[in-house]
């Protein structure tokens, strides 16, 4: 009870460190000079720039179809955290008075976006979102079969065209600019939306480990038998040796979940550059694909 109490509270202090990294963004850099960034951010500020509706309006009330197209595509948890984030960044923006730091226009293009893409990128890594615009992809792809990328691409490409038709080309260029550094520094950060890592793991307590991971996790297991090698404690033999691969965001969550078994576990992680088939939980998807649970580590063992 009081680890998962400390495990929200820590996750609360991430996202609220994400919106307040986006907003800085927002209000100290692009706001104020009429810049744009892509997606539904993007949307909200032509909106405003347009006819003047206040942005801390606009964007939650933008957001919303995608939200809808979200209760679609995406878990449960996953919605109910981006529309609270959501509408946590509005309130900020609202209330925050961040004085333009600067009126260079590249310097506002380039730091505008590398706050904006800090705070998505590090709200996407605790399993949450400050854009729709990933919603959308995400349930075009599954319908249609685009990838996420694609949809994106295309999705900001209208918006800038717009932008350049409705405001000037030059803010039209400066806010391409923005929408790249924002997304270079979200890959930085969260390396991609559904990407993979593999943990190779030994220990003594292997059975104890493999119903953790059952538990906690959810993903599949491959269990290497009659292994055998040297280590801190010398000769072994007879070892299982674990691996797994899970989504980047349940990192932690799989490290808590093996150290609660054996603080002293040998891990060794690995990146995975493709994953086809097999248990793996995806991080925007509401189908979660074959979960398993601990039962089926239990008939196992009987």
């Amino acid at each position: 009870m009081k680890s998962s109490l400390l495990s929200l509270t820590w996750e609360i202090l991430n996202v609220s460190f994400a919106i307040f990294l986006a907003s800085i963004g927002l209000k100290a850099f692009l706001l104020p000079n009429g810049f744009l960034d892509g997606g539904v951010t993007g949307i909200a500020i032509l909106v405003s720039e347009l006819t003047g509706f206040e942005i801390s309006y606009a964007l939650p009330i933008i957001t919303l179809p995608f939200f809808v197209l979200g209760w679609f595509s995406v878990s449960r948890r996953t919605l109910i955290k981006s529309v609270i984030s959501v509408l946590a960044l509005a309130i900020i923006i609202h209330f925050e008075n961040f004085s333009p730091v600067t009126d260079d226009k590249l310097l506002i293009a380039v730091f505008g976006g590398i706050f904006l893409g800090a705070g998505i990128g590090h709200a996407i890594r605790n399993g949450t979102v400050l854009d729709g615009s990933e919603i959308l992809g995400l349930y075009l792809n599954e319908r249609i079969g685009i990838s996420i990328g694609n949809i994106i691409l295309a999705f900001n490409t209208i918006l800038f065209v717009i932008t350049a038709l409705t405001l000037s080309v030059e803010v039209a260029l400066y806010s391409i600019l923005t929408f790249i550094v924002t997304g270079k520094v979200i890959d930085f950060i969260f390396r991609g939306f559904e990407d993979y890592v593999g943990l190779m793991i030994i220990s003594q307590e292997s059975s104890k480990i493999q119903k953790s991971l059952l538990e906690e996790v959810g993903t599949g297991i491959t269990v290497y038998t009659h292994a055998k090698g040297y280590g801190s404690t010398g000769y072994q033999k007879d070892t299982e040796v674990l691996q797994v691969i899970i989504n980047r965001i349940d990192t932690k969550k799989t490290y808590r979940a093996i150290e609660s078994m054996d603080p002293d576990a040998f891990i060794v992680e690995f990146d995975v550059n493709q994953v086809k088939g097999g248990v793996t939980r995806k991080y925007l998807s509401r189908t979660k694909g074959n979960k398993l649970h601990s039962d089926f580590f239990e008939k196992e063992t009987e």
